[in-house]
């Protein structure tokens, strides 16, 4: 299969690219590296399907956003991640069902926490819009594709990055795997939560 991954320089994204890549043709996309994109330009998504072609999946990895107290005195930070990780996702799928073979597969990524996290209530927003949109968006799929979102949470190795207790984390090779399984798997309009194997 040819596989491209959105945010494949990221903990996450570079997990499961990896991951692929042993069986799989991967393009790797980034902002930074390889391929580049920017899921909050548009232009930038269909100069990327421009370069690419026909892919057989679509992963995005990519696009995230701080912990924000409510307070926040600036709206612009309170809403950091809107176009990138909310309205991103959604035009990479308007753009990725024409790039998408018969069959093929859509996958986002949200990041809701099981537990409500001081400064994550704007991320629990977004999230969880991702997740609506993609329940709905489901049965507009044309030609058998299929799209899922995968809702990794905390991650063991963020968490060390952070500084912070890792056992609440679920270990990025268990997140990869996750994502692995909805792409050869047939699920549809789902939000898959990943744990430790």
């Amino acid at each position: 299969m040819k596989i491209l991954v959105i945010g494949a320089t990221g903990t996450i994204g570079r997990a499961v690219a990896d991951a692929l890549a042993t069986e799989h043709e991967v393009i790797r996309a980034s902002r930074n590296a390889g391929t580049r994109v920017d899921l909050g330009i548009p232009a930038s998504i269909d100069a990327l399907f421009g370069s690419v072609g026909t892919v057989d999946a679509v992963i995005c990895c990519a696009a995230g956003g701080r912990l924000t107290p409510l307070s926040s005195p600036s709206d612009d930070a309170f809403t950091l991640g809107l176009e990138g990780k909310l309205l991103g996702q959604v035009a990479l799928v308007r753009r990725a069902v024409d790039h998408v073979r018969d069959g093929g597969s859509i996958t986002l990524t949200s990041g809701t926490f099981q537990e409500p996290t001081p400064g994550s209530s704007f991320g629990a927003l977004v999230n969880a819009g991702l997740e609506a949109f993609v329940r709905a968006a489901a049965i507009e799929m044309p030609r058998g594709l299929r799209v899922n979102v995968v809702s990794p949470g905390w991650v063991k190795e963020t968490l060390e990055e952070l500084g912070m207790d890792p056992r609440g984390g679920t270990p990025v090779r268990d997140v990869a795997h996750a994502y692995v399984e909805v792409v050869m798997g047939q699920t549809q309009g789902r939000t898959l939560t990943p744990s430790p194997r």
